[in-house]
Order: structure tokens, then sequence, then C-alpha cells
């Protein structure tokens, strides 16, 4: 925790404003690099300016220790402007590190931007930081938001290089689809720059400061929907070329050309792909025209991320091959067969006795005279075989033989013994790739022996799980380690695609990988049965692609029976 991440608290950078459509002031988000602050400074200076005659109060004179309700210990001022300030902190009860945004209790947007932390809040969707807290206490107003140490900004990517095609097209895909959920429920971004979006370890993209960061610089658009439509354009555009599609440079990006307007991507950069340069035009300020082809602006992020979805799909490039080692050959392989010697032809060659006929050693041999026992062996035990057929036969068609019974109600004791079915004693919900809760209300429908009940997942906005996680799922708790032979499930609402996964330990496992997979399949009735015997104490059903709901339009897995036996 005592490190250093500008990944977990939003960047203090007013460049690159002035371009997009919420041109009113320049603004910040969270806090950031002190060399940006320096070069926002002045700026800031002119925005307050402009404001009027109300001063803005100076950031509280907090110091590295001081605690917030007796829980959250500021460690680090990331910035300190226009009246607020950010700091990376510590939650002490939980034990986690967290960010926090800090401002008089009298600043003049202080009632806003607490406003705007509690509606993120309740938006409760993983695809943005989420907002832990949001507080009035002592003359001050906190904000406590998560803090994501393994994430890292799109702009430090920027500032590799150019993104890949099919990075691109995930970055414009999961952003949209993001924005899109946020502003059906009344929430805009209005400060969507390369600092206020994440790229997690496993190449999911998050959005921070939700309504927040425009709320802390008292930015307002009259088109809230056309705002970040653009924002989201102007990322992709960074993201094919590198350069921000604006005159003036911005966020370590160089603007485009003076003079020349907006350009498209492919344009810019040779080997672009057409498909998402296309689509860069379309949301940026530009009326939708292109070079190439007329179509239709995008002027809200949920037209954009239909675009998004009918275009043909940018796979990821090819693994680039490798060849293999030269093969190298030993000293036999380097006679008559080898590669000609690299020694002169005039030194003395060692003479190399030859190897001996194949089996004539005394290895060789002794090898011999096994396999021939070997072969003997066997064809007096596939005699013996057949003259046992013989005698059964006979046997059949008259007298028993002395080893057979002729009462006829014995059981045969080498029949397969029937399935039992295996009693599960409880279940839960199982998401560690999300929030860690999945409807865990309704987890004992999936066994009730009710088919009319069922327990469901999230609501997501692609059969992948919206492209958020590899699966979700329930837990089967058997009581104690016992055979599982197969496993029958149920499912309302359509085909469903699920594995099967296994555990002997005690307790469940906190990451997937801690279970055993043993079969998998979709459908609406699907029977798993694995390859070999199994035994487990925990069953988890892990489900991969979920079917459309036709409650509310998203993709939803139901159980609603499962079956187990050994």
């Amino acid at each position: 925790m005592a490190e250093r991440s500008t990944a977990a608290v939003d960047v203090a950078d007013n460049s690159g404003d002035e371009p997009l459509t919420a041109k009113a002031d320049a603004a910040t988000t969270d806090g950031t690099a002190q060399t940006q602050d320096e070069e926002g400074a002045s700026s800031q200076d002119e925005a307050t300016a402009r404001d009027g005659a109300d001063a803005v109060p100076a950031s509280p004179d907090l110091h590295s220790g001081h605690k917030l309700a007796r829980r959250y210990r500021l460690e680090e001022c990331i910035t300190r402007l226009d009246g607020f300030s950010s700091w990376r902190a510590v939650d002490e009860k939980l034990r986690r590190a967290v960010g926090v945004h800090l401002l008089p209790a009298q600043h003049p947007r202080a009632r806003s931007v607490l406003a705007a932390a509690r509606s993120s809040a309740l938006l409760g969707d993983p695809r943005f930081v989420q907002v832990l807290d949001a507080v009035e206490e002592d003359d001050l107003v906190y904000v406590v938001h998560e803090w994501l140490p393994d994430a890292t900004e799109l702009t430090a990517l920027l500032a590799a290089g150019p993104m890949e095609a099919h990075d691109a097209y995930q970055l414009v895909s999961q952003i949209s689809q993001a924005m899109a959920a946020a502003h059906r429920e009344g929430l805009a971004h209005l400060r969507l720059t390369p600092g206020a979006v994440l790229r997690s370890s496993t190449g999911q993209y998050r959005i921070r400061g939700l309504a927040v960061n425009a709320a802390l610089r008292g930015i307002t658009s009259d088109q809230p929907l056309r705002t970040d439509t653009e924002a989201i354009g102007a990322l992709l555009y960074a993201a094919l070329t590198r350069r921000w599609p604006y005159e003036s440079d911005a966020y370590g990006l160089t603007g485009l050309p003076k003079d020349l307007g907006l350009i498209p991507p492919d344009q810019v950069r040779a080997g672009v792909h057409r498909g998402l340069s296309e689509l860069a035009m379309r949301a940026l300020a530009n009326d939708g025209a292109t070079a190439s082809r007329q179509e239709q602006p995008c002027t809200t992020p949920d037209e954009l991320a239909k675009a998004v979805a009918v275009m043909p799909r940018v796979l990821p490039p090819e693994p680039a091959f490798t060849a293999p080692p030269e093969y190298q050959r030993t000293t036999y392989q380097q006679g008559t067969y080898g590669r000609p010697s690299a020694r002169p032809t005039s030194a003395t060659q060692p003479v190399i006795s030859a190897p001996p006929p194949p089996l004539q050693s005394r290895t060789g041999k002794a090898l011999k005279w096994a396999v021939s026992a070997l072969l003997i062996a066997a064809l007096g035990l596939g005699s013996w075989q057949l003259a046992e057929t013989v005698l059964d036969r006979s046997n059949d068609s008259g007298e028993p033989s002395p080893t057979q019974t002729t009462e006829g109600g014995s059981d045969d004791k080498n029949a397969a013994a029937p399935s039992k079915p295996v009693t599960i004693v409880g279940a839960q919900d199982y998401d560690p790739l999300g929030d860690g809760s999945e409807k865990p209300a309704s987890t004992a429908n999936a066994y009730d022996g009710d088919p009319g009940s069922y327990w469901n997942t999230d609501g997501y906005f692609t059969t992948e799980l919206g492209n958020l996680k590899d699966g979700v799922g329930i837990v089967l708790d058997l009581g104690k380690v016992q055979d599982v032979g197969n496993v029958d499930v149920s499912f309302a609402g359509g085909s469903t695609s699920v594995e099967l996964r296994t555990t002997e330990a005690s307790s469940v496992p906190q990451a997937p990988g801690g279970f055993t997979s043993v079969a998998q399949g979709s459908g609406t009735k699907v029977s798993l049965k694995p390859d070999k015997p199994v035994r487990a104490r925990y069953v988890l059903l892990w489900l991969t692609k979920l079917p459309l709901s036709s409650d509310d339009g998203r993709y939803r897995g139901k159980v609603s029976d499962v079956k187990i036996t050994n």
C-alpha cells in the first residue's frame, strides 16, 4: 500500500479540454502527477476569474496520518487544486487502499459533489470505479472511491505507442457500452479523458470519476450525451494514431497539424483499421462525414455501442511464428548421414568401432528370450480363454456346470450397482471475478425440486457476461467428500453454456482455478458426466454464456433444477 499509483486516483490534468464538447471550464478529475498540477494552475486561475465574484475556499489544510471517521487514514496528497484535494488513503477497517477527495463544506460545489457521488454509488456497475462513501462531517465533505493498484491509465498505454486494432476495438466497445448504461440511469461523465480510463491486468477497461469529476470542477453541458460520445471518439482516435484529434497538444499526445481540420485516422497513420477509423469520425463532432462513406453520426453512447456491435469483430493478431532451434545431430549421426566434417581432411580421424549387430550382445539375447516367453504365455492364455468360452456355450444349452447355480432368483454379483442420488446440503453464489455477490438470496431454488423456481445471475449486456469476466456460478455443498458420477442441470430462459468443476477441499476456493474442470455442455437440459470417476465435496456450476432474458432485454442465466448421482 506504500507504493504510489496514478492508476488509482484520478488525474489532475487541465490539458485538452477546449476541443471537447464540454468546453465550459478547464477541468480536472481527481489528482495526478505534480507536474500536471503546475501546468494546470494558470488555466485554473483564469477559470476561477470567469466564475464571478464568489471566492473558492482554500482546500482543507490536512496532513498525512489524519483520520476521517476514525477509519480512513490519509497517506499521500496527490493534488491540491481549486479548493479541493485528492489523497491516497488506507481504510483501516477493511485493510485496503482507497482514494479520497476532500473539500470544505462551504465550498460552492460541495452540495453538487455529494449529490454526484451518491448517484454514482447507486449505479453499482463494475465497469466504473466504485464510489464507496460520500460524507459531510466536521465542516468537510469527502468522497471515498476504489483504488486500483493493478490498473494502468490509458495515458500510460498510449505513451508506448498506438494500440493494435483489436485493443482499440475492445476499448471503444467496452467504454461505449458502459457509458450507454450510465446514461440510461441519468448519469453523465463530461470529463472522459485518457486519464479517466483504466485497463486492468485482465484486459478489462474501467472508467473513474463518473459524474464526480465534472461536479468537482463545476462542468455542465447542455448536451451530455453528445459530450460523452465525442469524448469516446477522441479516445478511439488517440488509440489508433497516438495523436490528439485537435490542433492543441493534450495528455502527452501531439495535436493534429494546424489548418488541416479533422482528418480520418487512416490518413494520419498508415495501417489503421478502416472500420475503426470511420467509427471514430462518426463519434467526433464532424456530422459523421467521411471521405469514403456518408454514415450517420453517432450522437449518443448507445448509438456508438450499436455501431460497434454491427461491424465485423476485430480479432487479436496471430502469434508470431518462432522457428524451432536447429536439430543437433549426435556423434553417431555425424557419420555417413550427417553433415561433412568441418575439420581438415588431412587430419588423422579417430577410428570409431562399428556398433555390434542388433540383439547380438548378452543383453540382446536375454531380451529375445524374454519376448519369446511372453509370446508363449500369451498363446497359452488365449487358448485357455477360447476353451472356456466353448464350455460356457455348451453349458447354456445343457446341464449347468459345477460352477453354475440352478437357482434362478439370485443376482449377478458382477452387475454394476445402480446410481444413487447425492443429497445437496447447501448452495452459495460464486462471483470471484466480479463484485463477489450474484443473487445469493435465491440459491436454494436451484435444488429445491421445483422446476418453476430458479436461481438467476445478474443481467449482462452480452451473452459472454458483458466481456467483464470469464464466468459466474453457483457452488453446491455435498456435505462431505463423495463420488460424483453425473450432474443433470435444467436451465430456464434458454440455452446456457456451463462447465462442471469440482474440489475435495474442506472450504470453497477463493478463485475458479481452485476447482478442477471435469465436464462441460450447453442447452436447456444438460447432463454433465466426468470422463473418469470423481470425488468432491463442492460442485461448481460455472456459467460461461448466458441466454437473452425476455424480462428486461439483458442476458441472464437461470438454474431451475440440479440432480446429482454417484
